[in-house]
């Protein structure tokens, strides 16, 4: 239970149910349930996406859906995408690019990263007309998926912080629960939609993760907590992706 409660108050916007510091224990075995945190938001948009419906054309609510979607994770993710913009694409050597994905600043490849990522976002989501609930539903759940899959997989890049503490503390048991997890809402949606496209956007995910995975760790000598953060929107915009492309053909 305090697994879930440290994934729940890291990953989203909400009151100090626990009033105390989660310690490194507790942060590892979050990452297990990160997933199903990633389902708690998504019901939550997809209800937002429902009401809005009734009142704004579908441009206008995947506008809103997005800005719902960043204030209820605190811009965790986005930070990690802007600051991991940065960094990788502007040093020249990997110890630099570590030092820049520190800075608090934006730079240009922040800005440039971040307008375009939201961009791609939006127009995907304005293209999808069917059964947006579940892709909204599907997306936040891949995208933690990927950051429990990453923290467990590769190594840290630096030798403390809480992202240190998280990855000395999350061993494979937690990604074969955020794995059993994420295949029971996959099964779910692929049931309840008759159809094979979050099977696709699977598939999707995984690309995105082992593409974008296999190209940070050429840049930096290990992952580090801009890059999951990085990584989960990536897999989400993935997600939205793939939905979209399957009811444009």
């Amino acid at each position: 239970m305090m697994g879930f409660m440290a994934a729940f108050q890291f990953l989203l916007i909400s009151p100090a149910l626990v009033r105390r510091e989660f310690t490194p224990q507790e942060m590892g075995r979050a990452t297990g349930f990160f997933p199903v945190v990633g389902l708690l938001l998504g019901v939550v948009l997809a209800g937002a996406d429902l009401l809005l419906g009734q009142l704004f054309p579908a441009p206008v609510r995947s506008a809103l859906v997005l800005a719902l979607w960043v204030v209820l994770t605190g811009g965790l993710h986005f930070d990690g995408f802007l600051d991991s913009c940065d960094g990788l694409f502007g040093g020249a050597t990997p110890e630099r690019r570590m030092e820049i994905m520190r800075d608090e600043r934006v730079g240009a490849y922040a800005l440039a990263g971040g307008a375009l990522l939201m961009l791609v976002l939006f127009s995907s989501l304005s293209a999808i007309t069917e059964e947006r609930w579940a892709v909204l539903l599907l997306a936040p759940v891949l995208g933690r998926w990927g950051i429990t899959l990453t923290v467990t997989a590769f190594p840290y890049a630096r030798l403390a912080g809480l992202g240190r503490d998280i990855k000395d503390h999350a061993t494979r048991w937690q990604a074969l629960m955020a794995t059993l997890w994420t295949a029971a809402v996959v099964a779910a949606l692929t049931w309840a939609l008759r159809t094979y496209e979050p099977l696709i956007a699977l598939l999707g995910a995984a690309v995105a993760w082992g593409v974008s995975s296999a190209w940070i760790l050429r840049r930096i000598p290990g992952m580090t907590g801009d890059t999951y953060g990085a990584i989960n929107m990536l897999i989400e915009t993935a997600v939205l992706l793939t939905f979209a492309a399957a009811q444009w053909s």
